[in-house]
């Protein structure tokens, strides 16, 4: 167990999703000083001492109307550099949301390997290890880094928020592609073993490319039962839109979806059709846009308690 003080900081943008966990830790984030220049050039400090201390930065890294994740990557890179320049004993990139986890493998000739980048990055800033929250691929996450790589999974939080239909009725968990299906699967595992019951898996085929996406053929028996769509992200809806409808043609009775990160690109209005009965994400990120129809459907679920006893254990060394 390390004795080192704890000090939480986030830039404005993530100050209250950093409150909540560091609430939960029975402390306060530490003040920054955001400053930001005529010509847009920013000046970013923490107003306390960091020597010798562990030092958590929250920081989701999306884009928004407020921010671009172009943005919010170079003012994090800043404060990291300027933590460890006044010699803060360690950093640790804190992330709810890590920006281009999902380009983490050339696919096309000349490709960039984004992530791995992103990740050289912060490295040549000094941060000693990052903590991600339900990034699209953890093994590649864990390769792109050369500093300790924390993942951690929602897998039981969306167990518990379902636990209850699990318990009334017949569950399928359904994966919206083959690339989710190991995902789907940890939190079907978690869901049962909530429910203490049987919960059924299945997926839907889906093939992309030039940015179209086609298939759709369902494979799983999800006909008279409860179906959870779960993803790690929804941007545009269109992936768990097919998915839903795939699962109301194969005779579902109720149709769920869940993902971790909720970033509602162009809207994704069509998420809160009738073909779905509720929509279930976390508060990784805001909401690009709100889509209509969202108050009744939709439901967030909190994770900064996730992370604070991530970090809890981090200090504990378990």
């Amino acid at each position: 167990m390390t004795a080192r003080p704890l000090t939480i900081l986030a830039l404005q943008d993530s100050h209250d999703y950093a409150q909540g966990v560091a609430t939960h830790l029975a402390l306060s984030p530490f003040p920054l000083e955001e400053r930001r220049f005529e010509d847009g050039e920013v000046k970013i400090r923490p107003l306390v001492d960091v020597a010798g201390h562990d030092v958590h930065v929250v920081q989701s890294l999306h884009g928004d109307g407020a921010a671009s994740v172009h943005d919010r990557l170079c003012r994090l890179a800043f404060l990291i550099a300027c933590l460890k320049d006044n010699d803060a004993a360690s950093v640790t990139l804190t992330a709810p949301y890590l920006c281009y986890a999902r380009k983490d493998r050339r696919t096309q000739p000349f490709d960039p390997v984004t992530m791995r980048y992103v990740a050289t990055m912060l490295e040549a800033m000094g941060v000693d290890r990052v903590m991600a929250l339900e990034v699209h691929n953890p093994a590649a996450a864990e390769n792109a880094f050369r500093r300790p790589f924390i993942h951690l999974e929602t897998a039981g939080l969306f167990a518990d928020h379902f636990r209850g239909l699990a318990r009334d009725l017949p569950v399928t968990v359904v994966s919206p592609d083959t690339g989710g299906a190991k995902r789907a699967e940890r939190f079907r595992q978690a869901l049962q073993a909530a429910a203490g019951r049987a919960v059924d898996s299945g997926f839907v085929e889906k093939n992309r490319s030039g940015g179209f996406i086609t298939g759709g053929a369902l494979m799983g028996d999800v006909k008279d039962r409860a179906v959870i769509i779960l993803d790690d992200m929804i941007s545009t809806g269109a992936t768990m839109v097919r998915a839903a409808r795939a699962c109301r043609l194969g005779g579902a009775r109720l149709v769920h979806i869940a993902a971790t990160h909720s970033l509602f690109n162009g809207g994704a209005a069509t998420l809160f059709s009738d073909e779905v009965d509720s929509v279930v994400v976390t508060n990784s990120v805001t909401p690009v846009e709100r889509p209509p129809l969202s108050d009744r459907k939709l439901t967030i679920l909190d994770t900064s308690p996730l992370i604070a006893a991530a970090i809890r254990r981090l200090r504990a060394g378990t």
